[in-house]
């Protein structure tokens, strides 16, 4: 080792590293994990932390994040996106080619994008594409300018910019997208079993869109991977009914993999409050698929024990208070949750028996994997210095007005949980008010 000083040395006693947790020192030099050594160890640096009881964990990657600017920037933006994001423990993320216009289905709305984002992000942000009907011929070029996959949808997606695709569009896009070794996500509903709620309550919202309309996409989904060799990933999973076909798929070797959601893990369709004159309380809720009841939830749970679903991601999708009031027929749908993520989901898992390794291997790992970042997701030498100082036993409040995304609407509004983001760091550096996260570029060896 050379006795050159580290720039910065963490010392937890509780380091959540890729194989357990332990007592550890982690040393940073040049904005990338240089060492990990026993907790005590005499180390030179320019600058220690001793968190104590405080847990180490790298910083999370969420690769399911909805910023929408340019084009509907008053429902979010890269600044008050990634000021969440890092306040709740994410390092890393990953923006959808939708809600944003123009949508990212062309490469000059890419191009548009970064030039968007740069000098805005707190947090690293990379960008996945789109797949919809006319644009295959665009889909390698996208690919080979840096974005870490292809979003599409199988129903309507809620805006006229990005349409669903056909099974045989599907077939065309899939086919195209395995020709370089691609990704393809999936907002996997079958039109044929969507209907419109016959009121606006939530129990009609919820008929409206059955766990049968999700196992019949992914199965489609399943099926034309098979076919044209595709990486597919199922996005937000709500129904438990398809862990049963995902399984199948996984062992027989096809590359299909699934991730779910803080609100489907930690909410039910019990817990949704009855509606008040504006609406906000209760379609804070809405989204789709939506959240379905208490014993779907612990399927789901085990679906995460037992491996078939990889990763737990936000789908953060915020709009402004207006387009969610009304009913649930009408607002629109979505949670942003990126800021409370990580609480939300330790405090359900350490009540079934998880340890924040497992939290961290869904939540970090599991993402990283999905878009290929080698360098982030773990406490390892050689990755990114992405790192969250995590008080997992310190209780709170949900309190709106502490939030950094745009519109403070959240289901989880008086919610208690457990678990406090103290710091977080990227490459070494304190997250502050100072944006200095990076653009990422899948076609990069060094994905800056």
């Amino acid at each position: 080792m050379t006795s050159e000083p580290f720039d910065l040395v963490i010392r937890s006693r509780r380091t959540v590293l890729p194989y357990g947790e332990r007592p550890a020192a982690v040393a940073v030099r040049g904005g990338r994990i240089a060492a990990i050594e026993d907790h005590d160890a005499a180390l030179a640096s320019g600058a220690e932390v001793n968190l104590g009881d405080t847990a180490l964990l790298p910083g999370l990657v969420d690769t399911h994040v909805h910023i929408n600017e340019p084009g509907r920037t008053e429902w979010e933006g890269f600044a008050s996106a990634t000021r969440a994001a890092a306040a709740g423990g994410v390092t890393t993320l990953v923006d959808m080619p939708l809600n944003s216009l123009p949508p990212v289905t062309l490469p000059s709305a890419l191009a548009t994008k970064r030039d968007v984002a740069e000098g805005q992000v707190f947090v690293d942000v990379g960008f996945w594409g789109g797949a919809i009907p006319g644009n295959v011929p665009a889909l390698r070029t996208l690919h080979d300018y840096g974005v870490f996959g292809f979003k599409c949808f199988t129903a309507d997606s809620g805006v006229p910019e990005f349409p669903p695709l056909s099974p045989a569009e599907m077939h065309e896009a899939f086919r195209e997208i395995a020709s370089f070794d691609g990704l393809i996500i999936v907002h996997a509903e079958d039109p044929a079993g969507l209907a419109e709620p016959g009121d606006g309550g939530y129990p009609a919202f919820l008929a409206s869109r059955p766990p049968s309309s999700e196992r019949s996409a992914v199965e489609q989904v399943i099926r034309i991977a098979e076919q044209t060799g595709v990486r597919a990933h199922i996005v937000h999973l709500s129904a438990a009914d398809c862990l049963e076909p995902l399984a199948k798929a996984q062992a027989r070797g096809i590359p299909v993999t699934a991730e779910t959601c803080p609100h489907y893990l930690t909410l039910s369709a019990e817990d949704v409050p009855a509606p008040v004159p504006d609406g906000l309380p209760s379609t804070s809720f809405k989204c789709c698929p939506p959240i379905r009841d208490a014993g779907n939830r612990e399927e789901l749970w085990r679906g995460l024990a037992d491996g078939v679903i990889s990763c737990v991601v936000t789908d953060h999708s915020p709009c402004t208070p207006e387009l969610k009031r009304g009913d649930f027929a009408s607002a629109w749908g979505g949670i942003a949750s990126v800021q409370l993520g990580l609480p939300a989901i330790w405090s359900a898992a350490r009540a079934r028996g998880h340890g924040l390794d497992t939290v961290v291997r869904w939540m970090a790992e599991g993402p990283a994997n999905l878009v290929r970042l080698a360098g982030k997701g773990r406490i390892a030498v050689g990755n990114d210095a992405d790192l969250v100082a995590f008080a997992a036993d310190e209780p709170f409040t949900v309190d709106p007005a502490r939030l950094h995304h745009r519109h403070p609407v959240t289901p989880y509004a008086g919610r208690s949980l457990t678990g406090v983001v103290q710091a977080t760091w990227l490459r070494g550096e304190v997250v502050d008010d100072t944006p200095r996260g990076s653009l990422l570029r899948a076609d990069r060896a060094d994905r800056r």
